[in-house]
């Protein structure tokens, strides 16, 4: 493998920074672009349940059961099964298949203690709101049914976000100029990496392994070569 002169390569780059300079810039146009008027804007919103310490219809005190997360995993599962979602997307005359719908919401529980947040995403924000609250109505009400507990109740209803979580200019900006650079950068490389003309006399030294006795100026006159 040929060996890279780190002084001759910097001074490759620097000879190119104009390319390099271009290159980042396209990048974050065309990053910028996206963001602004291709990227779907998509908002997130969230219902909160907590897990009470009430006795259950079948004698069952929820302390005994310690919130771990095989009981966080069964909720989840509660949630995002079909005997829920499909009386969500029948209330809300919803135009989404059950897989389409699951999708679109998480479930977890915040900071290992008994509260299950519910979070719903979608194009839009007040259908994400709706799905979320509908969701957790009915999530509480087929514990109460399949479980023989009373023992969830709906903390925090969801709100509406008009702010979108996955459209962030200012940061996607940053991203794509590091991601320009990184581009740039490693084009510049292959390119130098693979030019083979000679632009030095210790290039001719390098190559012929033999001492260079003298050279021939390139001179400049009446602004001719």
């Amino acid at each position: 493998m040929e060996e890279i002169d780190l002084k001759e390569l910097f001074l490759f780059v620097k000879n190119k920074i104009g390319l390099l300079i271009t290159i980042t810039a396209s990048v974050c146009l065309i990053g910028c672009i996206y963001g602004l008027f291709i990227q779907k804007p998509m908002y997130s919103s969230y219902t909160t349940v907590i897990l009470n310490s009430s006795e259950s219809s079948s004698g069952i005190n929820i302390n005994d059961l310690n919130v771990d997360k095989n009981l966080v995993d069964t909720y989840a599962e509660i949630v995002k099964s079909r005997r829920v979602l499909d009386k969500v997307i029948s209330e809300l005359n919803l135009e989404l298949t059950y897989e389409a719908l699951v999708n679109k919401i998480t479930v977890s529980a915040v900071n290992n203690t008994q509260i299950i947040k519910i979070n719903v995403s979608d194009l839009d924000a007040i259908k994400a709101k709706n799905i979320a609250n509908i969701t957790a109505i009915h999530f509480t009400n087929e514990v109460k049914e399949l479980m023989g507990m009373n023992n969830v109740d709906i903390l925090d209803e969801a709100i509406e976000n008009n702010q979108p979580y996955n459209i962030n200019i200012p940061k996607q900006i940053i991203i794509y100029f590091m991601l320009g650079l990184v581009l740039s950068a490693g084009i510049l490389f292959i390119i130098y990496y693979f030019d083979r003309t000679i632009k030095s006399i210790e290039q001719v030294e390098q190559k012929i392994k033999l001492p260079i006795l003298g050279g021939v100026q390139e001179l400049n006159k009446g602004g001719k070569k």
